[in-house]
């Protein structure tokens, strides 16, 4: 096929919406970025209006579509998985849209923990926690919210461009409804949450592709509209973490750790999610709720610079002076899936300042990242990690990480990440790509750790301890 063109990957996150110009060769050429508001309340609220991201959209892909003189063959969304939100009859939002951290569904994770939790678990791959849709629709059925349909944040905005509510394999392996074998609506799963199949989106495959029906300056009518995926697995695509034993790691205000398997799988002590990618690969790992969000949060607090609050903390010896902290500000994920955990600082004396307790929380979010690879290897081999995030700009990050992993640390661009991976998925729908796999070889990391042998030693002996001290304080 001619290689002319670029595709748009259009990124719809927490708090922004990227759109980035990718050629057949993986190569960002343009990208623009429009912000915009997540809500939250002490309830456990956390929403966005679903027309502001649809808005922010629209404007960042017209903006970069117009600047691409090569010509756009094709739009494919990625975003934030575990979205959710109700529409009427017209396809109107009559919901907000959840986003993964919305946490007022506790009581009904309590309630499905206690029976059908772990089965539901294995079937669908999506752990029982709050950021499930699943847990979310079962909080609407028992609030008396109606819709007449149910579909994710992406799900609306490839609705307003093609005419059609549908989703794909990877964005609903990730909502807890999706049988993963049979690759459709799970019986037991819409059960629970109180939904009928014809209430949810068509499922596809993660290639297919509808035309484009809306006007979108700068992009023509009829040009395919990629159905895409989940940012999670698609950043395994962008980082080039796409063979058997290389694992992609993701650092922003959270973080996650993924490696890619042949087949559906998920530990027998339900640690991991299993979603899937396309062309019949998927991803095996866990995010964890806390990540580059501590340091922000230890900047404000102490009401310092975050850049030279880490250069302190860089200064500290590996083990923060003895201080460990369990970085648990929002809740935490895997591997213990648990959104009603608290942050603790153990080993604080009078000596210790903000240097050491900026310290002892990155090396928290290190530890809890091990924690996940500790899971994922029960599952898949990994002897190497492929990472991205604008918290791995900062050395503090990167070397604590690769030594509490233990395993080579390689740095990627972090300005195309999940973005990227969906552009290689929209090149492989057009038929510019003979497969998925194959892509590993067209990124190329900007750096390479090699892990400390005396940091890791530490990480690894100390790990154990992370562990007790979570169900210790879990029982108080």
């Amino acid at each position: 096929m001619r290689d002319e063109g670029v595709v748009l990957a259009v990124d719809l996150g927490t708090t922004a919406t990227k759109v980035v110009a990718v050629d057949l060769r993986a190569r960002v050429l343009r990208s623009t970025e429009r912000g915009y508001p997540m809500r939250t309340t002490p309830s456990g609220e956390a929403t966005q209006d679903p027309d502001e991201v649809l808005a922010a959209a629209l404007a960042a892909v017209s903006e970069v579509a117009l600047a691409c003189p090569e010509g756009v063959r094709a739009l494919v969304l990625t975003g934030a998985l575990h979205t959710l939100l109700g529409l009427d009859e017209s396809g109107r939002p009559v919901t907000p849209s959840l986003s993964w951290a919305d946490r007022r569904a506790v009581e009904q994770v309590a309630r499905l923990r206690a029976g059908d939790g772990v089965a539901l678990h294995r079937a669908t791959g999506t752990p029982v926690h709050t950021m499930s849709p699943l847990v979310k629709l079962r909080w609407f059925a028992d609030h008396r919210v109606e819709a007449h349909r149910w579909c994710g944040l992406k799900d609306y905005v490839f609705a307003h461009l093609t005419g059609v509510l549908a989703t794909e394999h990877s964005s609903g392996s990730a909502t807890g409804l999706m049988d993963l074998r049979a690759l459709d609506w799970h019986p037991e799963a819409l059960a629970h949450a109180r939904v009928r199949a014809d209430q949810l989106p068509e499922l596809h495959a993660p290639t297919d592709s509808f035309p484009l029906r809306a006007a979108v300056d700068g992009v023509a009518p009829g040009t395919p509209v990629v159905l895409g995926g989940g940012d999670g697995p698609l950043a395994n695509l962008g980082v080039g973490a796409i063979v058997p034993g290389v694992a992609a790691l993701s650092l922003g205000t959270s973080g996650a750790l993924r490696v890619v398997s042949p087949e559906p799988a998920v530990d027998e002590r339900g640690r991991v999610f299993c979603y899937a990618i396309g062309d019949g690969l998927w991803t095996v790992g866990g995010a964890v709720s806390n990540g580059g969000v501590v340091a922000s949060w230890a900047a404000e607090s102490f009401g310092a610079d975050v850049v030279e609050l880490l250069d302190e903390a860089a200064r500290v010896p590996v083990g923060a002076s003895g201080v460990t902290a369990l970085p648990y500000l929002l809740g935490e994920r895997a591997p213990w899936w648990d959104a009603d955990a608290t942050s603790a600082v153990v080993g604080l004396r009078r000596e210790h300042g903000r240097a050491e307790l900026t310290r002892a929380l990155v090396e928290g979010v290190a530890q809890q990242l091990a924690l996940v690879l500790d899971a994922v290897r029960s599952v898949a081999e990994v002897r190497l990690v492929r990472a991205t995030g604008g918290a791995l700009r900062h050395e503090l990050w990167a070397s604590v990480l690769c030594a509490a992993l233990d395993v080579p640390l390689e740095i990627t661009e972090d300005t195309g990440g999940s973005a990227v991976g969906a552009a290689l998925l929209a090149w492989r729908s057009l038929g510019g790509l003979d497969s998925l796999a194959g892509t590993a070889d067209l990124v190329f990391p900007e750096r390479r750790y090699e892990p400390d042998p005396v940091a890791a030693a530490h990480y690894a002996a100390a790990r154990p301890g992370v562990e007790r001290l979570y169900e210790a304080l879990r029982e108080l």
